[in-house]
C-alpha cells in the first residue's frame, strides 16, 4: 500500500501468551481481532482507522496461516457488505471504516444485516471523528445504531479496555444474534498504552472451508413476510439477549462509592476526561479510585434499566455526560425514571454544552457547576467560595486566525486550480463543486475554487441542477480516490445517462492520498495482492464518456489552463472530463528521499533541483503566491532602503517541483524564478570547473564592488 512499510506493526501482531504489546489503540484492536478468532476483515481506509488496513494489508502471509481473509474493500457499502457472511456461517466478521461518513455509505448493506440477524459475530469498527480534530461534519453514530437495533459499543479509552470491547464485541454479536458496533474515537484510536497480549487464534470455520459446505435460510433473507417477522425478532428476542448479556458479563462498569448524594453516568469513551476533571476537584487520584460514583457504559446501546436503576439507589441526583447531540442517552434515562416515577433528579445538557467537543476545561466547568447544585460538601473550599475571581480567558478567536489545512509542498493539485484560476480570468466566474479529498483545500485562499462537496465520488453528480443549459458550463472536480470509491457508478455513469454538458476535472495523483496513500485500481505501482494500473481514461469511455483529455504532468499550467479553456468553450455537446495526472509528492518523496539519502551517503553523484527566486528582477508584485500558495513560496525583505517592498523567496522546504517557475510563465507575470542544480558528490571535473566560476564570479563581484559609490565615506 503507497511507499510506506508497517513490517514492524506486522511483527506485533505475531506476539503471543506472555508477550506485552505496546503501541496505538487501532494498531490494538487489530491484534485483538486476530486473538479472537476473526475469519475475515474488510473496511475502507480514512482517519483514525487507516493503519488497522493498512497493517493488515502487509500481514498477508501471518492471515494466510491462519486461514483470515482481507479484503481492502472500494468503499464502506462493499466492505459492510462483507458482513453477509456472518449471516448463514458461525464465522467472526470486522469490518471498519471512518465515523458517520463510512456508516452513510455502508448504510443500505447495514440496515440489511442488522433486519436478518447473524450466526456468526460481527463487528463494525468505527473510527469516530468526532470534535475540534475533526474532518468531516459533525454527527454521531449512536442515530443509526437506534434507528436499525444494532448494538453500540464505546469503551473506555485505555488499551486494556479497547482490547477487551473487540472480544466481548463478537460475544455479544452472537448471544444476541446482532451485529455490534464498536465506536473508538479519534483520540482513543491515537492513545499509547500497553496491553498483555494472547496467542492468535484460528477461526473456528475460515471461508474457504465455509464455501466447501454452502448452506443458507430463506427466513434470514429480507423479503415479507420475513422482514415483518425480523422486527419483532429485535424487540422480543434479540433485546432482552444483549441486556441480559452485558449485565451478566459486566460489561458496563461501576466505580466508586457505594453510596452517595450524587452519581455520574458517561459514555465510556469520556471516562478519562471526567477522571482528569475530578483529579483536578481533588475528588480523585491518578489510579482512578473516585469519591464521586462512576456509571461507565462501555454499551451506550442498549441501556439496561435494571442496571441503570441499581446506580441510582439513594442518590438525589444524577450527571449524564453524554458527548454530542441531540442527547439519546439523556432522554432515554430520563424516560425510565419517569415511568418508574423516581425522584431522582437528571441533569445533562441543561449544564453540559449540547455541542462541540468535551475537553478537558468543559469537563471541569461542568462538573463543578453539576456538584454546585447537587452536593457543594464535597468541593473543595476554595471551589465553593473563591476568595477571588479567576482571570478570565480571552477569546482568542477574535485575534488569532483560522489555519484551516492546504495542500502539502509540491502537491500537484496546485497547479490544477492556478490554471482554473486563470481561465476564470478569462472566461468568468463558474459554477464549481467540489468533491471529499485533498483537492477539496483548492476552495480555501488562494484559489477559492469549489463551493460545496455532497460526499466522496459526488462532485460530479452535485452539479446535476445545473445542466439545464446557460452561456457557462458547470464545472466539478474530483480525485481518483473518490472516482473509484463512488464516482464511477454514481456520477460519471449519472453525466453519461443524463447526457451532461458539464465540465469534470479528475485529480489522478496514483494515490488514494489523503486517505493515507494506498493503491487503488489506476495507480501505477506493482502490487502483488491488487489490480493496478487501470487507466481512468478507459473507464470512462466504457460508461460511453467520449470527450476525454488526459495532460499526463499537471506541473505544465500552460497545457492545463488550455485543455480547460478548450472542454468550456468547445462546441461539442455532451460530458466534458480531463484526467489531470501527477503522482502526489508527499508520496513521492516518502519514497525518493531515502533512495537520494542513501546514494550520497555512499559516494554516488546526486543531482536534485533547486528553484529560487532573483532579487534583483522580482518587482514584489506577489502576483505568483496568489497563483500558487505554496507554503515554500514567502515573503523577504531586502537590506535595501530603495526597496520596501518584500520580495518573493523560497525557502529550504522547496522539493523542486517546478510550480512557481510554471504559474509564472503561464500567467506572465515575471522571469524572476530560476531554476539550480544541487550536486552532491560531483565528478572531479565538475569541482575544478564551479572553482573557476566561482573565481570568475568573485572577481566580477570585486570590480563592480569598487566602482560603487561609498556614501559613508564621505560622511
Amino acid at each position: 500500500m503507497a511507499e510506506r512499510s508497517f513490517k514492524a506493526e506486522v511483527q506485533d501482531l505475531r506476539k503471543g501468551a506472555g508477550d506485552t504489546f505496546t503501541g496505538e489503540g487501532i494498531l490494538a484492536i487489530t491484534k485483538a481481532l486476530l486473538e479472537n478468532g476473526v475469519g475475515y476483515v474488510g473496511g475502507y481506509q480514512g482517519a483514525p482507522i487507516s493503519h488497522l488496513m493498512d497493517v493488515l494489508a502487509d500481514a498477508q502471509d501471518l492471515l494466510g496461516e491462519l486461514g483470515v481473509q482481507f479484503e481492502a474493500n472500494a468503499n464502506e457499502a462493499a466492505a459492510a457488505a462483507m458482513l453477509a457472511a456472518s449471516v448463514h456461517y458461525p464465522i467472526r466478521g470486522a469490518v471498519t471504516f471512518k465515523g458517520p461518513v463510512g456508516v452513510n455509505v455502508a448504510s443500505d448493506a447495514l440496515a440489511n444485516l442488522a433486519s436478518s440477524g447473524v450466526s456468526g459475530g460481527a463487528l463494525i469498527i468505527v473510527g469516530e471523528d468526532y470534535g475540534e480534530g475533526s474532518s468531516i461534519m459533525q454527527e454521531r453514530t449512536h442515530a443509526f445504531a437506534m434507528k436499525s437495533q444494532l448494538w453500540l459499543l464505546d469503551p473506555r479509552p485505555n488499551l486494556t479496555s479497547i482490547v477487551k470491547a473487540v472480544g466481548d464485541g463478537f460475544e455479544l454479536s452472537e448471544a444476541s444474534n446482532t451485529p455490534v458496533i464498536l465506536t473508538v474515537r479519534i483520540r482513543a484510536c491515537h492513545v499509547s498504552g500497553t496491553f498483555a497480549t494472547r496467542d492468535n487464534r484460528r477461526p473456528a470455520l475460515t471461508v474457504a472451508e465455509a464455501v466447501a459446505r454452502p448452506q443458507s435460510d430463506f427466513k434470514r433473507v429480507v423479503l415479507p413476510p420475513m422482514s415483518f417477522a425480523h422486527e419483532h425478532e429485535k424487540i422480543n428476542a434479540r433485546w432482552p439477549k444483549a441486556e441480559r448479556f452485558i449485565r451478566e458479563k459486566g460489561l458496563n462498569e461501576v466505580f466508586g462509592p457505594a453510596q452517595a448524594k450524587v452519581g455520574l453516568v458517561l459514555q465510556g469513551g469520556m471516562y478519562n476526561g471526567v477522571i482528569r476533571a475530578l483529579q483536578r476537584l481533588g475528588l480523585a487520584d491518578i489510579f482512578g479510585n473516585t469519591e464521586v460514583p462512576l456509571y461507565v457504559l462501555n454499551v451506550t446501546y442498549p441501556l439496561v434499566p435494571a442496571e441503570f436503576f441499581e446506580f441510582c439507589e439513594g442518590k438525589d441526583s444524577i450527571l449524564v455526560i453524554e458527548e454530542g447531540q441531540p442527547e439519546f442517552i439523556e432522554q432515554a434515562l430520563a424516560t425510565h425514571l419517569y415511568r418508574a416515577g423516581s425522584k431522582v433528579r437528571l441533569h445533562g445538557k441543561d449544564i453540559l454544552p449540547m455541542a462541540g467537543e468535551y475537553t478537558g476545561q468543559v469537563m471541569l466547568d461542568s462538573i463543578t457547576a453539576f456538584l454546585k447544585q447537587a452536593a457543594p460538601e464535597m468541593l473543595p473550599a476554595q471551589v465553593r467560595a473563591p476568595n477571588q475571581e479567576r482571570p478570565k480567558i480571552p477569546d482568542l478567536s477574535k485575534t488569532v486566525p483560522i489555519r484551516p489545512p492546504g495542500f502539502c509542498t509540491g502537491c500537484p493539485e496546485r497547479p490544477i486550480f492556478a490554471a482554473l484560476k486563470l481561465v476564470q480570468e478569462e472566461l468568468g466566474q463558474h459554477q464549481i463543486a467540489a468533491d471529499i479529498g485533498c483537492h477539496l483545500f483548492g476552495s480555501l485562499p488562494p484559489f477559492e475554487v469549489g463551493g460545496q462537496t455532497m460526499g466522496y465520488g459526488l462532485g460530479p453528480a452535485a452539479n446535476g441542477a445545473f445542466d439545464a443549459g446557460g452561456d457557462k458550463r458547470a464545472i466539478s472536480i474530483i480525485g481518483d480516490g473518490g472516482f473509484w470509491h463512488n464516482g464511477l457508478s454514481s456520477s460519471f455513469t449519472n453525466m453519461a445517462f443524463n447526457k451532461s454538458d458539464g465540465v469534470a476535472v479528475i485529480v489522478d495523483n496514483y494515490y488514494s492520498a489523503a486517505t493515507g496513500g494506498q493503491d487503488i485500481m489506476s495507480s501505477r505501482a506493482d502490487n502483488d495482492t491488487k489490480s493496478t494500473k487501470n487507466p481512468i481514461s478507459k473507464a470512462l469511455k466504457g460508461v460511453g464518456i467520449t470527450w476525454v483529455r488526459e495532460v499526463p504532468r499537471t506541473y505544465d499550467v500552460t497545457r492545463m489552463r488550455d485543455v480547460l479553456r478548450e472542454a468550456l468553450t468547445t462546441p461539442e455537446k455532451g460530458p466534458k472530463v480531463i484526467v489531470a495526472s501527477s503522482e502526489c509528492m508527499l508520496n513521492k518523496q516518502r519514497r525518493e528521499k531515502p533512495l537520494a539519502q542513501k546514494a550520497i551517503k555512499e559516494g554516488r553523484r546526486v543531482e536534485t533541483p533547486r528553484f529560487g527566486v532573483d532579487e534583483d528582477i522580482c518587482t514584489g508584485d506577489h502576483a505568483c503566491m496568489r497563483l500558487s500558495g505554496c507554503p515554500s513560496l514567502g515573503l523577504k525583505v531586502l537590506d535595501d532602503p530603495l526597496r520596501d517592498d518584500p520580495v518573493a523567496s523560497i525557502d529550504q522546504s522547496c522539493v523542486g517541483c517546478g510550480n512557481c517557475g510554471e504559474v509564472a510563465d503561464a500567467a506572465i507575470l515575471c522571469p524572476s524564478f530560476y531554476e539550480a542544480r544541487v550536486v552532491h558528490n560531483p565528478s572531479p571535473l565538475e569541482s575544478r570547473v564551479a572553482g573557476w566560476r566561482d573565481a570568475v564570479i568573485n572577481w566580477l563581484h570585486g570590480r563592480r564592488a569598487a566602482r560603487r559609490l561609498n556614501f559613508g565615506d564621505a560622511a
